[in-house]
């Protein structure tokens, strides 16, 4: 059936969702406190202090990671620590990894078994920042608006705390009626969401993602969706994605999200059958690694 375009839906942030609206999987621990710690003191988020002399405040200088928990167990905490430390080697910051590491341990042991996330924080002034927090909620779908961005070519790769024009995408494409933005390059290159990895399935059939090289993230998702399925990596133009057949996104927080639109271009089914596949090799991938914990 040819694609369709419809009239941009109500906000779903404005309107709500039912349990059953949610992405399932995303569960999270009803009420659990947020604890932070900061250079190995715990205490409550709310309560935490940093000194204000620190360039990662002043000037988004520092670099951070959020790590998914289920019942307490971090999932692909050494590969996020690795990729904190490349981060931090591109922008010239040292930090103490077993320091971290240790902290980390600890912070973990005084949360519990909770089903959330954890954000970890190095920045200029020396802080180490560990924090436990909810899972935002993620609706089963989401809608994309393609938003116009030239990547910083020094920072390619680095997870930096300087995250506002990512930030503003998504706010630009809420004001076009989507739920989220995807990146695209002046030349018309897809690139990523701010948060998240893209794929989608081409009208030839492939399953195609951004390649690394045209400076998007070292996504750990959407690494585990490449050794999972078959997956082209490639620099493809906005029309490829326009032409899908269906699409998903894959990050921590979200794992694997059907896309229901691009551009008010909507899919015929999301999730889609390739997305199901991803959904389920996730779900596999995830078990497997959470029992060698």
């Amino acid at each position: 059936m040819p694609r369709q375009w419809l009239p941009p839906l109500p906000d779903p942030q404005q309107t709500g969702l039912t349990g059953a609206d949610k992405v399932a999987s995303a569960a999270v621990t009803e009420s659990f406190q947020e604890l932070a710690s900061v250079d190995g003191k715990i205490g409550p988020t709310a309560e935490a202090t940093i000194g204000l002399k620190d360039d990662g405040l002043y000037r988004g200088d520092g670099a951070f990671e959020v790590i998914r928990l289920y019942g307490g167990k971090p999932f692909a905490l050494a590969d996020h620590l690795d990729r904190l430390g490349r981060s931090t080697a591109a922008i010239e910051l040292e930090f103490d990894r077993a320091a971290l590491e240790n902290e980390i341990e600890a912070l973990l042991a005084e949360a519990g078994p909770v089903e959330g996330q954890m954000r970890l924080i190095v920045t200029r002034g020396g802080r180490r920042l560990a924090m436990t927090e909810p899972i935002p909620p993620h609706p089963e779908t989401v809608r994309l608006a393609t938003v116009t961005y030239c990547p910083t070519v020094i920072l390619n790769g680095v997870k930096s705390l300087s995250y506002a024009a990512n930030m503003q995408a998504t706010r630009i494409a809420k004001g076009q009626g989507a739920d989220e933005a995807v990146l695209i390059r002046p030349d018309g290159t897809v690139l990523e969401p701010p948060t998240s990895s893209i794929f989608w399935v081409s009208p030839e059939g492939a399953l195609r993602t951004p390649a690394l090289s045209d400076g998007v993230l070292e996504s750990i998702t959407r690494d585990r969706m490449i050794k999972a399925l078959q997956v082209e990596e490639g620099t493809w133009h906005v029309d490829d994605l326009h032409a899908a057949g269906e699409a998903f996104l894959a990050s921590t927080t979200r794992e694997i999200q059907a896309v229901s639109a691009v551009d008010g271009l909507t899919f015929d089914a999301a999730p889609g059958p390739r997305t199901r596949e991803a959904q389920d090799a996730f779900a596999e991938t995830l078990g497997r690694e959470l029992r060698e914990l």
